[in-house]
């Protein structure tokens, strides 16, 4: 999670036109059935999808991932960043600034930042950025295409370089077919060490693996078995790992096929599996997916998918 002390309040969100297709603000929460996790409300969408100039934005955005930048990145457009992409072909990473995480965020004109071009690939999508202050770098992971994640980086987080493999399916068991939608995060329990979590596509199941590095580049060992399996209930499949650092670390959040978000314990030595339950249910769309969460001011926020596959927009929800 990244999180930056308070500066003081910001004004809540959107235009009307954003909030037109969307929760009016103060709409009523969706309960978290976890204990000891805190229930967040939706307060609209982060983004007027229709009013995008990237055409392929416009259909569908998913993958969210918010940093604070300023005082970071060279000059920055903004305090926070939120990266984001179209998956369906040709997809493209993309990038929306602000100055407080409820919004207003703006469309950077330059979309997309990294595109499949490069790459000779169908699409690319799904980003995760990692600020890493000891070289003054944004590492971006991103996937393109399903079998394989990259990493780019960049001094001002706008220009990235060539995104280079640190994951693909030739390094896991031979019935995983997709290796994609990484996250990364410092190990709870292991100074140096960094964690990757993805969704791994075995025998027709999705489920999320751990892979773990003492460099944020290259290095990558990935566990064979996967950390999280779909429990009854859930869907039949999952993906959207976010590594919970809250409540004493140890957690997982996740989105399953029920269109749910939901929370797993896995020890700080990932070495456990414990379904604990739904995070929260997307209160107007019909499926929450892909959580990331970020602080500002002591409140702890939520990006996400809302909505079907290929039809997705970015919504915000604060606890």
């Amino acid at each position: 999670m990244d999180a930056k002390p308070a500066f003081g309040r910001r004004g809540l969100l959107l235009g009307a036109a954003a909030l037109g297709a969307t929760a009016a603000l103060g709409a009523a929460p969706a309960a978290a059935a976890v204990p000891g996790f805190p229930t967040f409300t939706r307060l609209g969408a982060a983004l007027d999808r229709s009013a995008l100039s990237y055409a392929p934005a416009r259909r569908e955005i998913i993958f969210p991932s918010i940093r604070y930048v300023a005082g970071r990145v060279q000059n920055a457009l903004g305090k926070w960043y939120m990266y984001y992409a179209p998956h369906d072909d040709p997809g493209g990473i993309c990038l929306a600034y602000a100055d407080s995480l409820a919004g207003p965020w703006k469309e950077y004109p330059a979309n997309p930042i990294i595109s499949r071009d490069p790459y000779s690939v169908p699409h690319v999508s799904s980003p995760h950025a990692h600020w890493n202050e000891a070289d003054r770098r944004m590492y971006l992971y991103f996937h393109g295409d399903n079998r394989t994640t990259r990493v780019a980086t960049s001094a001002d987080g706008r220009s990235f370089g060539f995104g280079n493999p640190v994951l693909h399916t030739s390094m896991l068991p031979s019935n995983v077919s997709e290796a994609s939608y990484a996250r990364v995060f410092p190990h709870p329990a292991q100074s140096g060490v960094y964690i990757m979590l993805f969704m791994g596509n075995q025998a027709g199941t999705r489920k999320i693996f751990i892979g773990w590095s003492h460099s944020l580049a290259s290095g990558w060992k990935f566990k064979p078995q996967p950390l999280i399996s779909p429990a009854a209930g859930e869907g039949g499949q999952l993906s959207g790992a976010h590594y919970w650092s809250r409540n004493g670390g140890g957690h997982v959040v996740y989105h399953a096929g029920d269109g749910r978000i939901r929370v797993a314990r896995v020890g700080t030595g990932f070495d456990r599996e414990e379904h604990l339950g739904v995070l929260y249910t997307e209160p107007q769309a019909t499926r929450a997916a892909a959580p990331s969460f970020a602080e500002e001011d002591g409140r702890l926020y939520m990006f996400y998918e809302a909505g079907a596959r290929s039809n997705t927009n970015i919504a915000i929800a604060r606890a």
